[in-house]
Order: structure tokens, then sequence, then C-alpha cells
């Protein structure tokens, strides 16, 4: 794996629940640290693999090269701002990919930007959140995050 990819966060889970595959796409190692605390703080099982450019994001989605065994994620969360690709040529690419579009893609940006939004939702992005460096009110947004697209009943 990549610099940029950072080994699975794994919590508490029962036997009979399989903990979540999420892919964080995103070039700020700090981010990356701060959202799987978030998710830890919750207590939400996962495993937690991230990516810091849009073409390893698409790799790994594809299953290319190294990253031939990785699991498909329960979810993506998505910055818009990345280098190689950009965020919204991932999600149009991940949108427009029938084995793809149905993973839940939350943009998670530091961009407040209206085009941003209205661009994210155009290219079907589940949701849209605006970064923020305090950690209780990522916490938040994580719990709106399980809430809506982390069901366990939902899973197949």
């Amino acid at each position: 794996m990549s610099d940029n990819t950072r080994s699975p966060t794994r919590n508490k889970s029962t036997a009979a629940e399989r903990p979540f595959e999420i892919l964080m796409v995103e070039d700020n190692t700090g981010d990356v640290r701060l959202t799987s605390e978030a998710f830890r703080k919750l207590g939400l099982a996962n495993n937690m693999n991230s990516v810091g450019d849009g073409v390893e994001a698409m790799a790994f989605l594809r299953h290319q090269g190294k990253y031939a065994s990785v699991p498909r994620p329960d979810l993506i969360l998505l910055d818009l701002n990345l280098p190689k690709k950009d965020g919204r040529e991932v999600l149009l690419e991940i949108k427009n990919d029938e084995s793809l579009r149905d993973i839940p893609v939350i943009v998670l940006t530091g961009s407040k930007a209206d085009q941003d939004i209205i661009t994210s939702y155009k290219f079907r992005a589940n949701c849209f959140v605006s970064k923020t460096g305090n950690m209780g009110q990522l916490i938040e947004v994580i719990r709106f995050v399980r809430d809506s697209w982390l069901k366990p009943q939902d899973r197949t």
C-alpha cells in the first residue's frame, strides 16, 4: 500500500456483524487521522482505508494493481480537491460506473463554495459536508453518516 493508505481502523464488533468498509479519499493525513478518531469515538466497527489522490481512488475501487484484493467499500468519504484526479472527476466516474454507483459517496471537503455544492449533487453525491477542525462537530457529522448510510440491516 502507498504512503497515503492507512491501515484499517478496527473497532469491536460482534461475531455476526462484519465491520463497515470505508474508503476515505483524502490527501491530508491530519484529516484522515481526525476522521478515523471520530469513527472510533462513536464505537462504529469499521475498516477504514484511505488513498491520497483520485487516481488511486479509482484503482482501489476497480481492484487494480496493488488493490486487487481490497474489499468493496460500504461508504466513500471523498474530498474534492485532490492531486492527480480531482474529486469531482472521481465522483462522476463512480456514479457513471454501474458496478460502483450504488456505493454512497459523502463529499467531505474544505470547500463551502456554492458551485462545489451544486456540482456535487449534480454528480449524484449522497451528501455534501464542509470539513471542520472541531472534533465535536465532526463526531456529529459521522453520527449522521452512520445513521443515514451505515445500517447493518441494509448491507448485503
